[in-house]
């Protein structure tokens, strides 16, 4: 039976943050994960890098920890984050008596808010309603969770770390009221088997109470839903937030050419209801328009859902009423010992939360080695000479959107085999500038098993094609290169179009939906995957 110290249940931003922190600190560590790593909420939210300025007046603990966070991440994972910063704009919706509210409690949390003229935010950001009334700047950002997950993950992986995906936790076993290991579970061939272990974090998200239960235990964790709309065009430079108390459709961050509306709060009944409706796409629009009055001259690319890990000592705190705060369980205090859960946060707090699962667990080791996730960059940067190479090869800033992506190690075997083979210098996604050699080095890495897990490496298929040009090109990849994993061609294709069809199908009018057939054409008509094309 295979053994290691401690086993991380859950491969979002907090568990590949405590995966990293554990090895840093020379503790033998596996990370499990269900699925692919960033699966679940930390792919499946706004990509705010937060100030804290949105929780400054009701959770100010929160607020303080965002532009603690928010600093470090900025330093050592300078690679995911894009230094937008942010607008917090009253409009004329807006009450007038929060603002001075608000200006005191990003103060007293240490948070820079600069009030800056109307005229002023309206030349920095000429789509702006000119209705708009008051406009401060705070230190927001943008930031690449599957970039962010997988730059962690490549971390750890150097400092010893284990990671095995598509691995479902069965039963947390003990013995004496002692952790002893896990069963788990194969995703692909059904085989269930055992892994020893001192210690279980949980660091699932959403899924916390139901793991929880596989240990005999609770865990009051509410799954709460939230709505998003990716929209195929930066609509503003910046993060834009309204300046009231945080609602829905109050946020609109830009990412790379796109831009994300964001989002909508109900409670889920379970951690994966991850189905947008077209009522909530029509919600946020509604809501938007009072920043942006033109919003529908944008075309949108897709609308996704994630569920928000809300954990409150107060059961009638639901929704936005819950803290954006988080904690961390010693269920030592229920009687097993060995299992630890946190709960809560956000993507912006991970490295801060992880770091304070791993003090935990190294206090039980008697482990005296300190933290140092927040003094060591996570990837280090590629040297100019690597730049110079890759640069050769790459379209205008795709050296740059490689660089970030894979980092110095990754890109150097990259570059390595655009040097050696010509044939893999083609572009398979035009959108993402994503090149033949780094598919086949995604496709070539152990965790992956489907098409969409090399899409969440690359972000292949994720731009403004959705995945109509690029998806028949990276499966020919794929099977030319024997990375299918004996799975069959036209169903991985299959998949994937699946996939983004799950997002496109809820905003279904003006281009997306000549987008849509254009797709359909090229895979139903040209292609024949569904054989309604007879012979």
């Amino acid at each position: 039976m295979e053994k290691v110290t401690a086993i991380v249940i859950g491969g979002g931003a907090t568990g590949v943050g405590i995966l990293r922190d554990l090895a840093m600190r020379g503790v033998d560590a596996m990370l499990i994960e269900q699925r692919d790593l960033a699966h679940g909420t930390s792919s499946r939210y706004h990509g705010l890098l937060h100030s804290g300025a949105r929780y400054a007046v009701k959770d100010a603990e929160a607020g303080r920890e965002c532009i603690e966070e928010n600093t470090i991440l900025r330093r050592i994972g300078r690679h995911c984050v894009e230094a937008t910063e942010g607008f917090f704009v009253r409009t004329v919706e807006d009450p007038e008596d929060f603002e001075a509210k608000w200006v005191e409690g990003c103060k007293n949390c240490g948070i820079s808010a600069v009030q800056i003229s109307v005229e002023e935010a309206l030349r920095l950001e000429p789509n702006l309603s000119p209705k708009i009334k008051a406009v401060y700047r705070v230190p927001d950002a943008a930031i690449d969770g599957f970039r962010m997950v997988w730059q962690n993950v490549a971390s750890a992986r150097r400092y010893g770390a284990k990671v095995r995906t598509y691995t479902e936790v069965v039963r947390i076993n003990s013995t004496n009221g002692q952790v002893t290991g896990v069963t788990v579970r194969d995703y692909f061939t059904g085989q269930e088997y055992q892994i020893a272990c001192d210690f279980v974090i949980s660091a699932v998200g959403s899924w916390a109470g139901e793991l929880a239960a596989k240990a005999g235990l609770q865990v009051g964790v509410q799954p709460d839903k939230g709505t998003l709309i990716a929209f195929n065009h930066r609509i503003a430079s910046r993060v834009i937030n309204r300046l009231h108390q945080a609602s829905d459709g109050d946020i609109f961050v830009p990412h790379g050419s796109i831009t994300i509306l964001g989002t909508t709060s109900m409670a889920a009944d379970k951690a994966d209801d991850t189905e947008p409706s077209v009522e909530e796409v029509k919600k946020l629009l509604n809501i938007g328009r009072v920043l942006f009055e033109n919003i529908d001259d944008y075309r949108i690319l897709r609308a996704f859902t994630g569920t928000r890990p809300l954990y409150s000592a107060d059961p009638n705190a639901k929704g936005r009423g819950a803290s954006r705060g988080f904690v961390t369980l010693d269920h030592a205090h229920d009687g097993l010992k060995g299992f630890i859960s946190i709960v809560g946060g956000k993507f912006t707090t991970y490295r801060l939360m992880a770091e304070k699962a791993v003090d935990m667990v190294c206090e039980y080791l008697g482990n005296k080695t300190p933290c140092r996730t927040a003094e060591e960059d996570i990837v280090e940067d590629p040297s100019e000479a690597l730049m110079g190479r890759a640069k050769k090869f790459f379209p205008v800033h795709g050296a740059s959107l490689a660089a970030s992506r894979l980092g110095a190690e990754g890109l150097s075997r990259v570059v390595d085999k655009l040097e050696k083979q010509p044939s893999s210098r083609q572009l398979v996604c035009e959108c993402e500038n994503v090149t033949l050699a780094e598919v086949e080095e995604a496709a070539a890495d152990p965790t992956s098993f489907t098409l969409s897990d090399v899409r969440r490496k690359t972000r292949m298929g994720m731009g403004t094609c959705q995945g109509a040009f690029c998806t028949y090109r990276t499966v020919g990849t794929m099977v030319a290169n024997d990375l299918t994993n004996g799975q069959d061609s036209k169903e991985l294709l299959k998949d994937f179009i699946e996939a983004r069809w799950k997002g496109i199908r809820h905003v279904l009018w003006g281009n997306a939906i000549r987008e849509t057939e254009l797709t359909r054409g090229i895979y139903e008509g040209t292609l024949n995957v569904n054989g309604a094309m007879k012979k």
